[in-house]
């Protein structure tokens, strides 16, 4: 249970920090693995593919996104080089903009919407709808009618209500309706209860237990309009074991069975889901898409042998593990303060010109982030500091423990890693704050892909 309302992120004293977390060193240096492969320092200064964030601050401001192309699409290149013979949806909920879903398409993937907004994204970076596959709780007849004019690839149906809905809407259209069922399978993934979607408890899918999803299955092999492709799953996000992925598979492949032997029904597809986790911290240890595609088809494969069925065409959705370590939030130092805590201890405030309206993942997940110093090489000793936005609440902290040197002060810039997922994505005008630009950089080239918002912006929603 939360005590504060900040939670977790404000509850803990002294200046130690977590038990993970050491004291560098050398403060200027950086952890390489939760950096894109273009960032590196040259004499303090952080550069992403030969551009250095000091240019960067001077030619698009601050806070701002900034994303290492050639990285996010070497990660997505190695989903789809790690299963060849699978269909890689790009999960576009974790960052998406028209330039991403070109680069998406570029290298291969399908591409992963679950709104009217991301398909209308989609579409204007022409991608081919026979590669879009909607997701989402509550589509509506408009989000569904436009999917089926437009020719998306599939439909994953998550209620009986959208059943209907397709039913009518395929018959009215003259078209049919490539289609998926989610199920939850009972599994409670070891990540945080508001990213753990497989459960009983939760919006999303049929639930097999239950029976629901069996019954939902019959339903669509009854409707004329509707071609059943195969049974999804997702166990949730951030996820650093398979042992949920094997237990989903197994539950998820006996309906598959099920289905072939009592309806007569061999379902051609089954998709897996994704949430295949990043390192935010020091603590996190992700595997890489070979040693998931190594574990993840082992686990198909050898529950579809003991069955007796043959191996269903696969598909995948990574979204984070591309977008997510390919970017990081450049911000400007504002103000610092030492605050006395209990015991002689005290706490290191750096506060920065963004915070909770450009990442919430702090204040709703109570994640974790690491930062460095951008602009400059220090010599000072590191302190453990909290890196805090510029926002009316005790909960906006960007980075809640992190060793920076003692002598960051105002004019400064920060760097925070591991940003390029579900932060633009999430990103909020709280307080009437703009949102921040997405900066692409690539072979020395620096491009505005979102640009920053405006107060005119703001005021154009304003009919008052």
């Amino acid at each position: 249970m939360r005590s504060h309302e900040a939670g977790a992120l404000h509850g803990q004293a002294g200046d130690r920090g977590p038990a993970w977390l050491r004291n560098p060193e050398d403060p200027n240096r950086l952890v390489p693995h939760l950096w894109a492969d273009g960032v590196s320092k040259v004499d303090g200064v952080l550069t992403v593919a030969g551009v250095s964030a000091v240019d960067l601050a001077a030619e698009f401001g601050t806070p701002t996104y900034v994303v290492d192309e050639d990285d996010f699409r070497r990660r997505a290149r190695s989903f789809k080089e790690a299963f060849p013979d699978a269909d890689v949806y790009y999960a576009g909920k974790a960052f998406l903009c028209v330039a991403a879903a070109r680069w998406i398409a570029e290298e291969g993937l399908n591409l992963d919407v679950c709104s009217g907004g991301e398909l209308a994204v989609a579409l204007k970076a022409d991608f081919p709808p026979a590669r879009i596959g909607l997701h989402g709780n509550n589509k509506s007849l408009a989000e569904l009618r436009r999917a089926l004019e437009v020719g998306v690839g599939r439909i994953i149906i998550d209620s009986f209500e959208e059943i209907d809905r397709l039913r009518e809407l395929t018959a009215e259209l003259d078209v049919t309706a490539p289609v998926m069922i989610r199920v939850t399978a009972g599994v409670e993934a070891h990540t945080h209860e508001y990213i753990s979607t497989s459960h009983e408890d939760q919006k999303f899918g049929f639930s097999i237990t239950g029976g629901d999803a069996l019954d939902a299955v019959r339903r669509v092999l009854d409707a004329p309009g509707l071609e059943l492709r195969g049974l999804h799953s997702h166990i949730g996000s951030q996820i650093f074991v398979t042992d949920g992925f094997e237990v989903a598979a197994r539950r998820v492949l006996r309906l598959h069975a099920e289905i072939e032997k009592e309806l007569g029904v061999a379902l051609p597809e089954f998709d897996l889901g994704g949430g295949f986790g990043i390192a935010y911290t020091t603590q996190d240890t992700p595997s890489t898409p070979d040693d998931l595609a190594r574990g993840m088809l082992k686990i198909v494969a050898d529950e579809c042998a003991a069955m007796g069925i043959a191996v269903p065409h696969l598909s995948i959705e990574p979204g984070r593990a591309i977008a997510g370590p390919s970017t990081f939030t450049l911000y400007e130092v504002g103000t610092t303060k030492s605050v006395a805590l209990d015991g002689g201890a005290a706490r290191r405030y750096v506060s920065v010109d963004g915070g909770m309206s450009d990442n919430i993942r702090p204040a709703l997940y109570g994640a974790d982030y690491s930062c460095t110093l951008a602009s400059r090489v220090s010599d000072a000793p590191a302190v453990l500091s909290r890196v805090v936005g510029k926002h009316c609440e005790s909960g906006d902290i960007v980075v809640k423990d992190e060793f920076l040197p003692g002598d960051v002060a105002a004019g400064d810039l920060l760097a925070v890693p591991g940003t390029g997922a579900y932060c633009r994505s999430l990103a909020s005008n709280y307080n009437h704050v703009p949102r921040a630009a997405v900066v692409a950089v690539r072979d020395g080239e620096a491009r505005l892909i979102l640009r920053r918002e405006t107060e005119d912006d703001l005021m154009t929603l304003d009919v008052g």
